[in-house]
């Protein structure tokens, strides 16, 4: 089925054509916020926000964020680009120049469980979300009706210990030069390496814990044996290390010692639907910055 649905997130992106959003990051040192500020202002930009983080001013790592309009974008972004090297070699930068009017490409891997997947679809449908979904993945068929009545097509690629490296190669053959941003919502496979690095840092999990505890499988079960008071969610970037890559956003909600598993499953879901969202929010909108195993998320 083709992708013919216009989301208002796509109709509103029309206006953003002479919009970019710069990220820095950076050794910290006397001047930065001055000469990117001053570059674009020679450039004839006009700022429209900014945030930065210092780690520690007196030799820790500095972060930016800049987002700013230039008329003309499009045609003088190489230019842009090429003549701000100069401003990133003296600061010793790390930097990316992203056009707004690009919206990031996602898929969506998917097994059984539909609730993060729906939150995901709810919100493009909605605008809310500023991205094109361009497929889904699934080890099931369970969601396709779902899916496609979106208009979004849907791909179903079964997953058994002995197919495993087949299944993956045909991942990579579908989303290959097609894809910004994976999102693994809920989807209860454990990538391989070669996989991470295609993508690196452009894989977003949820995980169903507030990390660091509870790490690999059934974590809602762990929790209730160890008798929790708190469960949460965490979306993360994925890393060969299972459930430890820099973590994005978390959140957590208070339960008691009457919640049985199920319970404990039923609170979680509407948590890890909500963490997962933000957390791929944040990233079509250029505001995380990674960092050794830590995010910054300018949000």
């Amino acid at each position: 089925m083709s992708h013919s649905y216009q989301s208002p997130a796509s109709q509103a992106h029309e206006g953003k054509g002479n919009r970019a959003r710069m990220l820095i990051s950076c050794p910290d040192k006397a001047g930065i916020v001055a000469a990117v500020s001053q570059f674009l202002y020679e450039q004839g930009a006009n700022i429209v926000q900014s945030d930065q983080y210092t780690m520690d001013p007196t030799g820790g790592m500095f972060f930016m964020r800049v987002e700013f309009d230039l008329h003309e974008l499009e045609s003088r972004l190489s230019a842009l680009q090429e003549d701000f090297t100069r401003i990133a070699d003296r600061f010793s930068m790390r930097w990316s120049i992203f056009r707004a009017a690009r919206r990031k490409r996602i898929a969506i891997f998917v097994s059984k469980e539909d609730h993060c997947l729906l939150e995901l679809l709810w919100q493009w449908q909605a605008g809310d979300l500023d991205a094109d979904i361009s497929m889904v993945i699934s080890n099931h068929e369970d969601m396709r009706a779902t899916v496609e009545t979106f208009g979004i097509p849907y791909h179903y690629v079964p997953v058994t210990a002995e197919t495993k490296a087949e299944a993956e190669k045909k991942q990579r053959e579908l989303t290959a030069g097609k894809i910004d941003l994976i999102v693994l919502a809920r989807y209860m496979q454990i990538v391989s390496p070669k996989f991470i690095e295609q993508y690196h840092n452009r894989i977003i999990n949820i995980h169903h814990s507030f990390l660091p505890a509870f790490v690999g499988g059934k974590p809602y079960q762990q929790a209730y044996n160890r008798g929790v008071k708190l469960i949460g969610a965490t979306a993360h970037y994925v890393t060969e290390e299972l459930d430890g890559g820099p973590i994005i956003e978390q959140d957590v909600q208070r339960v008691s010692h009457r919640d049985e598993v199920n319970e404990l499953k039923r609170i979680g879901r509407h948590i890890e639907r909500i963490v997962l969202a933000r957390a791929v929010k944040w990233h079509v909108e250029d505001r995380l910055l990674v960092y050794q195993n830590k995010t910054v998320a300018f949000v």
